[in-house]
């Protein structure tokens, strides 16, 4: 008994350590080339920062010379020797060498029995700043900057007097630059940290990780774990999984193999897992909403005719009234749709039950025959704007009686007919139905930044972020399939090329996976 507890209690123990992590759903990767884009936008936002740098007064006494600084203000930054790449496992590096910043602040001095005023120009020379910012993934899963290390120096400072007694007092520029070098130099890491810690992370804050896509369904892509550094890329590993708004509780379990991408050569690249897809199709059935019936207006003229023929010796002996009365062909989908992705491309699996009905005027409807529809899809997946649009292609088509084997039989000279009818008529109204949802999805997607504002400054940061939002809109996305790992094929790799202002709006203006 007490081998058999111990074998327990160990067996019990080691649960955790071979469980695996939750497979991503869809993964995000940033590369060299996406930061050489990115650069000039960080290389704005540190310049605003230091540009509002709020120095203190300074006042001081070497012997007989007592002096007082006041109204220091930075009015240039030339910035031009800067740099941002990646940090293996920590972050992004942003480096600045021998740049210069150029001041102003007024000065009162008094030597003796003599006491001056004025202005004096300054500017400080071989400045470096080289900041490290840690990344990653905070509880409700967003992006995060966990800690700042920035460290600064200034190499020199220059200063030219100006005023009745300007030219006396050059030779006191010296204890005023080396008191002003120290004064600047203890400002800038403090108004970066505040930046990053504070701005940047109250703007990642406002992006939502659930949100509805449309009446229906709704997207978690919140991060999974802890953004992935290389010195090459910066990999975000997303759940990617969609639900029913009406039970959000109720999500389907992710065995599909992760994603993986193997290239670097692009700024972006984007892979998406078979689950991504099956989640949202797994959404859609439980919400009810794979069913179609087509009637009336919606019944293509072709495919009335070849109901109406295949079923006129039905219909005569059951009433020769039902000639005449208007047909219906109802398509409900019994299982969630499966996708299966290879290197060939995507497929999704679909099974539906399909009824032939005629509806006399006044009458209640009559059935005539029920089917069960097994098809295959070929999806082409794609990416447009903000927007991934999926256009699927009937592949394989195969119907068969829920009634009996001999009317199977009688259905088979029907398949080729009814494929080419569905592939004419059917298909090309789903794929309209989904163009049109996912464009009415984005439409009428809130556009207020909801962010408790932190100033006119936190203002300027969300108004560059609505920059990029805006600007991500007129830019467009090619795709294109890349090769799997696995010897099943089944993973989905999407390369991405796109524009610095997408690079920004893909995580940022959140609008990606509708």
């Amino acid at each position: 008994m007490i081998v058999w507890f111990l074998s327990v209690l160990l067996l019990v123990s080691s649960v955790p350590s071979i469980m695996t992590a939750e497979p991503a759903g869809c993964k995000i990767r940033f590369t060299n080339k996406g930061l050489d884009m990115l650069k000039s936008e960080t290389l704005k936002f540190v310049e605003e920062e230091l540009s509002n740098i709020s120095m203190p007064d300074m006042e001081g006494k070497e012997g007989r010379f007592q002096y007082t600084i006041t109204e220091v203000k930075i009015t240039e930054l030339n910035l031009t020797h800067a740099d941002l790449r990646f940090i293996p496992n920590v972050g992004l590096l942003f480096d600045v060498q021998n740049s210069s910043i150029s001041l102003t602040f007024n000065r009162r001095i008094l030597y003796w029995f003599f006491y001056d005023t004025g202005n004096i120009n300054a500017s400080a020379e071989g400045v470096n700043i080289n900041t490290a910012l840690n990344l990653i993934r905070d509880d409700e899963g967003r992006l995060k900057i966990n800690n700042i290390s920035c460290d600064a120096s200034i190499a020199k400072m220059r200063a030219k007097f100006s005023g009745t007694l300007g030219r006396v007092y050059d030779f006191l520029g010296r204890v005023l630059t080396t008191g002003m070098r120290f004064l600047l130099n203890q400002q800038i890491c403090p108004a970066l940290n505040h930046a990053a810690l504070v701005h940047v992370n109250s703007l990642l804050e406002t992006i939502p990780v659930r949100t509805e896509v449309d009446q229906y369904i709704g997207i978690d892509y919140s991060l999974i774990d802890d953004p992935v550094v290389t010195s090459r890329s910066l990999d975000m590993n997303f759940r990617g999984m969609f639900f029913d708004l009406s039970q959000q509780n109720v999500s389907l379990v992710n065995y599909a193999v992760e994603p993986l991408i193997q290239e670097y050569d692009r700024m972006v690249y984007l892979a998406l897992s078979e689950f991504f897809f099956d989640s949202g199709m797994f959404s859609y059935y439980t919400a009810g909403i794979f069913q179609l019936d087509i009637v009336n207006e919606k019944m293509p003229k072709d495919l009335e005719m070849l109901l109406r023929t295949t079923y006129f010796g039905a219909m005569m002996m059951l009433n020769p009234a039902l000639v005449d009365a208007p047909m219906s062909l109802q398509i409900a989908v019994n299982s969630p749709p499966k996708t299966t992705i290879k290197t060939s491309g995507a497929t999704v699996a679909m099974t539906a039950n399909v009824k032939v009905m005629v509806l006399p005027p006044g009458q209640p409807p009559v059935q005539m025959s029920s089917m069960t529809m097994e098809t295959k899809f070929n999806a082409k997946v794609s990416m447009r704007e903000k927007r991934l649009c999926l256009h699927a292609d009937l592949r394989k088509f195969k119907i068969f009686s829920n009634q009996s084997a001999l009317e199977s039989l009688a259905l088979i000279p029907l398949q080729a007919p009814l494929k080419t009818m569905l592939q004419m008529s059917v298909v090309p109204l789903l794929n309209r139905l989904h163009r049109d949802r996912s464009q009415s999805s984005l439409q009428q997607r809130p556009q207020g930044d909801g962010v408790s504002q932190h100033g006119g400054q936190q203002q300027q940061h969300q108004q560059r972020l609505n920059v990029w939002r805006t600007s991500s809109d007129r830019n467009t996305v090619n795709t294109r399939e890349t090769n799997s790992r696995e010897p099943s094929d089944r993973t989905s790799r999407t390369s991405v090329s796109t524009s610095s202002e997408t690079v920004c709006s893909i995580y940022a203006a959140a609008y990606l996976p509708v």
